[in-house]
């Protein structure tokens, strides 16, 4: 489950760059309506995954809140992983 909150997490946050990028006019505006969308989606399941994730591994609801709130700042979302990357790599340790 890990892995995929990884990949969900850079996927929501690079949309989350696009939609700023559309925003600021660096990208043409007739994409909005469809970065919004998928943007949506991802941002839904980014939530619904860090909840999941979140109860699983024993994490704090203040460390929950941390990884919302990293979902609304840009560029947060390398912080969160590099330190889901740390996670993982526990994680394998562990397992081994």
């Amino acid at each position: 489950m890990l892995k995929y909150f990884r990949i969900i997490s850079v996927v929501e946050g690079l949309s989350f760059l696009a939609i700023l990028c559309v925003t600021l006019g660096l990208i043409s505006r007739e994409f909005v309506s469809y970065l919004g969308m998928f943007h949506g989606v991802l941002f839904m399941l980014y939530i619904a995954l860090s909840f999941v994730v979140a109860k699983k591994k024993g994490w704090s609801i203040l460390f929950w809140i941390a990884l919302f709130l990293a979902s609304i700042v840009p560029f947060a979302f390398i912080i969160v992983e590099l330190f889901l990357r740390k996670e993982s790599t526990k994680q394998a340790l562990s397992v081994a």
